[in-house]
Order: structure tokens, then sequence, then C-alpha cells
């Protein structure tokens, strides 16, 4: 799926693949925070042995960096968003529209949930974006 991508985006993730060697495919620019979409198993490589490497990218960005890893699935994806709650289970309907509906540990719901409903809104657009989900549900 095509995403289209502000100069700004463009920008951080530039100056990201730069600073860890990792190459994003998405960036979110969201107040204070980027959310990049790291390409599957380079995830480890973007974040660096004790965080470092992610870290040492917030500071030079000057913003907080969350990072989703990419997937081969919409499924997949969309836990991998809601990441690091713990997804049981996520299906996907559609019926009248795509919806992700999402199994969550009990504890873990306001983890996926986030500060003022952020990471389920992060989860909605980068799944809306990458795999054509028109929302996500905790079920």
């Amino acid at each position: 799926m095509y995403v289209e991508l502000s100069d700004e985006a463009r920008r951080y993730m530039g100056r990201f693949d730069e600073l860890t060697g990792v190459a994003p495919r998405d960036c979110l620019v969201e107040g204070d925070r980027l959310v990049f979409v790291i390409p599957a198993g380079e995830m480890a490589a973007a974040i660096g042995q004790g965080g470092t490497t992610v870290t040492e990218a917030e500071q030079r960005l000057g913003r907080s960096v969350e990072l989703v890893e990419d997937a081969d699935t919409p499924e997949s994806f969309v836990a991998s968003a809601l990441a690091p709650a713990a997804v049981t289970a996520v299906t996907i309907s559609e019926q009248d529209d795509r919806v992700a509906y999402v199994e969550v540990v009990p504890a873990d719901r306001g983890v996926a949930i986030g500060a003022d409903g952020q990471n389920i809104e992060t989860a909605r657009t980068l799944a809306k974006r990458h795999y054509d989900v028109d929302d996500v549900q905790l079920t």
C-alpha cells in the first residue's frame, strides 16, 4: 500500500536512519513523539543493546521515539502496533468495513489504549495506512 509522507516525516526518517542504521518504512509525527515503522527483523538493531540506540535517537531528535515492527499480515501488524500490550488474538472482519478486533490480556487493556487513547489511535492510523483497516477495536 502507498503511504504519503510529509516533508517533516521524511526528514525524521532520514535522520533516524543516519543515527541507527535502520531505514524506517513510515513515520508518524504526533506532537512531541515520533512513531517509526521498522522493517521486520530489524527491531533489535533499532533499539540497540539496552536501548542505547533508540535513547540516543530520542536525544538527538528532541522527541520521544516509539517503534512498531512491520509485519506480513494485518493481524500481526495490529498486534505489533499495540505492543507492549499482550495481544492474544486479532481478527479482521470484512463485512461492511474492515475492522480489526483485538483481544488483549485484561491487565494490559490500559497499555493498549494509552494515555488519552494515543496508543489505540496510533494503531488505527498505521493499520489504515498500511493495510486499509478502517478501525481497531479492543474486545
